[in-house]
């Protein structure tokens, strides 16, 4: 083998400390990071087979894997390309799945589901819009990188309950901050709920500051505040 090779191009001999198969998400990462599309859809598949929620997946199998994925990036474990496909694997995988989400019977609830500006990773705001689906909701999912007139147009146009936004990065909460008081200013009674890796790094306690903004952790205790949602 040439010694030039780089970390990037041998992933199996390089994460061993990252595949630690007891858990199933590290038998899910392995698969992401080497690009196996088929491996992955059939560890999701068996996964719901042993009687496990879509919800359930998302939290335990998919958003960990990713997380994961996420971090060996940050710290230059794994090329762009690498977490680019990763992140394409899981988005087809969730495409997929659409379908088993939106057989629920609808509430008339609205939620704005997006990735604040400056933000390309949308697959956690994806999951949190399918959670509201889940429960009834209509929500209308925007992706990544929406600059905020775009979003305030979008708001004007629909008028919904409430408006989901997802942060990975922590650098860009300064943008968060700058979305929500824009939105606070032209509807000020219309609730943000906010959540992504980015606060696992901190910076809950600087948008505690805004009334009216909420911050969940995971799909489940985001689940919860829907659940409880007046």
């Amino acid at each position: 083998m040439n010694s030039n090779t780089t970390k990037n191009e041998r992933p199996n001999e390089l994460f061993k400390e990252f595949l630690v198969l007891e858990q199933p998400h590290k038998e899910l990462l392995s698969a992401l990071i080497i690009g196996k599309h088929t491996e992955c859809k059939n560890l999701v598949n068996n996964y719901l087979e042993k009687n496990n929620s879509i919800k359930d997946l998302y939290e335990d199998l998919l958003k960990k894997a990713l997380y994961e994925v996420g971090e060996l990036w940050e710290f230059n474990k794994i090329s762009v390309a690498t977490e680019h496909l990763a992140s394409a694997i899981v988005e087809s995988i969730l495409n997929q799945l659409y379908p088993q989400i939106i057989e629920n019977e609808k509430i008339d609830k609205m939620v704005i589901t997006s990735c604040v500006e400056n933000e390309f990773h949308q697959i956690g705001i994806k999951m949190i819009s399918d959670v509201f689906e889940m429960n009834g909701w209509d929500a209308l999912f925007l992706g990544s990188n929406l600059p905020t007139s775009e979003l305030m147009d979008f708001i004007r146009l629909k008028k919904p309950d409430l408006l989901a936004l997802s942060l990975s990065l922590f650098f860009n909460i300064p943008i968060l901050e700058k979305m929500i008081e824009v939105v606070h200013k032209e509807f000020p009674d219309l609730p943000i709920l906010i959540g992504g890796q980015a606060f696992h790094h901190g910076g809950v306690d600087i948008i505690k500051k805004y009334q009216n903004v909420f911050y969940q952790s995971d799909t489940r205790s985001t689940e919860l505040f829907i659940k409880n949602f007046k």
